[in-house]
């Protein structure tokens, strides 16, 4: 099992040395650039919207992570339409394998988060937050002081909401059973095709053994030559030491002998 919610976003932020609040922030990309920045020192970090509010610009970031994946030949895919949505149980299992990498490849040292990204600020906000924007662009919390009218009509606009959220959690559950069977499907085809390779080597370690006790004779007996069958032993001999264009018998080979 992976690391929780919390020991994750500790380790980002002091790794980042960025404020993230929730794992959802992870969606927008930049944090995983980042990640993988602190491994190999090079990514181009100018490329990265470290401050992104829309889905396009998440997409951004995470081309410059899918590319950097293929220029260090890092063999896992990128589920980038499921963690732009920003859903907590998609970018937790990713941001748990991320650092499961980071464990086995971050070369040590101290990593200089801030001057890599060029100073810029990486708080992005979550989306769906409950703060508003004024119209002359400033943060607009909400207070206590609202209207009796509008604390009303809070209640249904509650409840309808949770109602929303039944068929949500209903699909999570869902998405999830899905990932769980396909785990599973993957990890049975892993195991057959071992089982598959095992049964492979045993065969060809089989038919070697009898070649090997066929050349010893061969050569044995043409070593005497007491045979009228001399030629037909060459012919054999000659045959086993017949190679197609490209191989080469490694040094050694054909040349030692056995004692039994």
């Amino acid at each position: 099992m992976g690391e929780s919610r919390t020991e994750l976003l500790a380790w980002l932020n002091d790794l980042l040395q960025v404020g993230y609040t929730k794992i959802e922030q992870c969606g927008t990309g930049a944090a995983h650039c980042q990640i993988i920045d602190s491994i190999y020192r090079d990514l181009p970090l100018n490329k990265v919207k470290f401050n992104s509010k829309q889905e396009y610009e998440y997409v951004a970031n995470f081309k410059v992570l899918q590319n950097a994946f293929d220029k260090h030949k890092i063999d896992n895919a990128i589920p980038v339409e499921r963690l732009i949505k920003c859903k907590f149980q998609d970018n937790l299992e990713f941001l748990q394998w991320m650092k499961k990498f980071w464990d086995n490849y971050f070369p040590g040292g101290t990593y200089d988060a801030v001057g890599r990204r060029g100073g810029k600020a990486a708080d992005t906000p979550v989306r769906g937050s409950t703060q508003k924007l004024s119209t002359g662009g400033a943060v607009k919390k909400s207070t206590s002081s609202i209207a009796p009218a509008r604390a009303t009509r809070a209640g249904p606009r509650s409840s309808d909401m949770a109602r929303n959220a039944e068929p949500a959690n209903n699909n999570q559950a869902q998405l999830e059973a899905e990932y769980q069977k396909a785990l599973q499907d993957m990890q049975q085809q892993v195991m057959e095709a071992k089982l598959t390779v095992e049964q492979v080597e045993k065969e060809r370690e089989f038919y070697f053994l009898k070649l090997r006790e066929i050349e010893i004779y061969v050569q044995q007996q043409i070593e005497t030559g007491k045979h009228p069958e001399e030629g037909v032993l060459s012919h054999i001999a000659n045959i086993m030491y017949k190679t197609e264009e490209g191989f080469e018998i490694p040094a050694g080979e054909g040349a030692e002998e056995e004692t039994f």
